[in-house]
């Protein structure tokens, strides 16, 4: 490294917080809007039912676990419109940006058909039983055709990202969460429909914020000469670019599916519980993920333009910033989760299963902010093959130790209380923290950086 690119990585400072934060903050927008529906949902349908609240963990989680699995659309979007943009090709980098929202929309339209036919196999083979399973196959039918909708507001904050143009996606994701708790009242208390009422808000929510996000993008792309027909060999490079993403993904859902099974066999109060904690859990998260996301979108600009002691020094910053992000956040969420319980149920059973969830969270979240910070740096970096090594191991890990504690839960007669702590120190320490590790040992490399 010569000295002239050691003073510029040294002399980053306050400039790069400032950019962190000013990507970070509407960032957070686009990313709360999936979670902020099933938290409204969560909310509303919890005073339906424990069974109704059971049902929609399930039903919710397999929608998750599928838009989950898109992300690609949004980071992968990010990663080569800002590769692009900070190489000085702003037109090749739209028309990427563009192959992802066509890519987006097949892949919803293909992914909501399966998911209609096959939602009661898909709930059963969860868990879900009885009054359970009913009300999570209404919802996951009820919602499933949002998806596409949902898939297209990735793919466009990735152009949005690349651009370093985000504001909108906060405008946006405001708008779609004022829309989806309206129409879930009307829906669900207004006209008494349930948990199909709640599904049937987030669809229409899903879709009035894709075209609200799509529109725009479009008309900027054009604005520099980008063209708005699908290019399929460039949609095709934008599949593959997604594979190892998308496996990462996979095998990070399947511990997430894994830990709502377990959830499943410690009892209605626990999964109930756990429903409100993860929704929680993900609204936080996603605070967190907005400082990667940042972080990832600078760090590629100043890779694709060749700076990479810019980028070294920006990613110290953003693991710094999601540490601390991490102590303020968990601050907030011991105190303000516990307070919030009564909102997610009226079981005092339930909400004190919430409120020892909540704080088995906060006390972790320092670590989760740290890991998913510079997770989004080496997504940024398009290490994403590493990424999807060490997440598979990760996952080879953490449902063995799932099934050890399910079998010792079944041999023991532990308490609720003790079912719930364990539950969520498990997805901290063993989800979570071994990706840390894995994380923390590749940024000690040069090897990440292209």
């Amino acid at each position: 490294m010569d000295q002239a690119a050691s003073r510029q990585g040294g002399a980053i400072g306050r400039g790069t917080y400032r950019r962190i934060a000013a990507l970070a903050l509407p960032t957070f927008g686009q990313l709360i809007a999936e979670p902020t529906f099933i938290l409204i949902d969560t909310a509303i349908v919890g005073h339906i039912g424990d069974a109704a609240l059971a049902g929609l963990s399930v039903g919710s989680t397999i929608a998750l676990t599928t838009v989950g699995l898109c992300v690609f659309l949004a980071y992968g979007t990010t990663s080569r419109v800002a590769h692009l943009i900070g190489a000085g090709r702003r037109r090749e980098g739209l028309e990427a940006g563009i192959d992802g929202l066509w890519l987006a929309l097949a892949i919803g339209a293909a992914v909501s058909v399966a998911l209609f036919a096959l939602a009661e196999p898909l709930c059963f083979a969860m868990g879900a039983r009885g009054a359970v399973l009913a009300n999570a196959a209404v919802y996951l039918k009820a919602m499933v055709f949002g998806l596409p909708g949902m898939l297209l507001v990735y793919a466009a904050n990735g152009i949005f990202r690349g651009l370093q143009k985000v504001r909108i996606t906060l405008v946006a994701a405001v708008a779609g969460a004022v829309v989806n708790t309206l129409l879930e009242m009307l829906f669900v208390w207004g006209l008494g429909w349930g948990v199909a009422g709640s599904g049937a808000a987030t669809l229409i929510a899903q879709w009035f914020m894709g075209v609200a996000l799509v529109a725009p993008a479009l008309i900027w792309a054009r604005a520099d000469g980008a063209d708005w027909r699908p290019r399929w060999r460039g949609v095709l490079r934008s599949a593959g670019d997604g594979v190892p993403l998308f496996l990462r993904t996979l095998a990070l859902r399947a511990c997430l599916v894994g830990t709502v099974v377990l959830a499943t066999h410690m009892g209605v109060a626990v999964l109930a519980a756990y429903q409100a904690v993860n929704a929680g859990w993900n609204f936080v998260l996603n605070m967190l993920d907005a400082i990667g996301i940042a972080g990832q979108t600078l760090v590629a600009t100043e890779l694709g333009a060749g700076r990479k002691a810019s980028a070294r020094a920006m990613t110290r910053a953003a693991g710094r910033a999601g540490l601390l992000g991490g102590v303020a956040i968990g601050l907030g969420l011991a105190a303000i989760g516990s307070l919030a319980a009564p909102l997610f149920s009226p079981s005092a059973a339930v909400q004190g299963l919430i409120i020892a969830g909540m704080v088995t969270v906060a006390v972790f979240l320092p670590l989760a902010g740290w890991m998913w910070a510079v997770d989004g740096i080496l997504i940024g970096a398009g290490d994403t093959r590493y990424l999807a090594a060490t997440c598979g191991v990760t996952c080879a890990i953490y449902l063995p130790c799932l099934a050890a504690i399910d079998l010792a839960d079944r041999a023991l007669a532990v308490p609720d209380m003790a079912r719930m702590v364990v539950l969520w120190t498990a997805i901290s320490v063993l989800f979570i923290g071994v990706r840390a590790l894995f994380n923390g040992l590749r940024l000690r490399t040069d090897q990440w950086m292209r």
